[in-house]
C-alpha cells in the first residue's frame, strides 16, 4: 500500500499551546518530517488551524491522536497525497 506523504486538515485547537508550539508538537510525530501551521480563524477561546504535514509514512491516526492531545479535535481532512512522491496541484481546463 502506498504510503501517505501529506496531510492538510483543519483544526480547532485551544490558544494554548501557541500556534508555534503547535506546529512543533505535529513536526515531532512518528512519520512526520515538517509541518506547517496557518490561523485561519481566531475566536474567544479558540482557534481555527489549516495544518499541512509531510513525511514518508504519516498516520492519520498518530496525527489525530497528537491533535487531541494538545487539547484539539480534528474536523476535517482536505488532502492527501500518498505514492512515491507528493503531486502537486496544477491548473486543468476543468478548473
Amino acid at each position: 500500500m502506498a504510503s501517505v506523504r501529506r496531510i492538510v486538515a483543519d483544526v480547532l485547537k485551544p490558544h494554548d499551546p501557541s500556534l508555534a508550539e503547535f506546529a512543533r508538537r505535529m513536526s515531532d510525530v512518528e512519520g512526520v518530517a515538517g509541518a506547517n501551521a496557518t490561523l485561519i480563524e481566531l475566536d474567544k477561546e479558540v482557534q481555527n488551524v489549516k495544518l499541512t504535514v509531510e513525511g514518508d509514512d504519516i498516520s492519520e491516526d498518530r496525527l489525530e491522536a497528537a491533535i487531541e492531545n494538545v487539547g484539539g479535535s480534528l474536523h476535517s481532512i482536505d488532502e492527501v497525497a500518498c505514492g512515491e512522491y507528493v503531486v502537486e496541484e496544477r491548473r486543468t481546463p476543468q478548473d
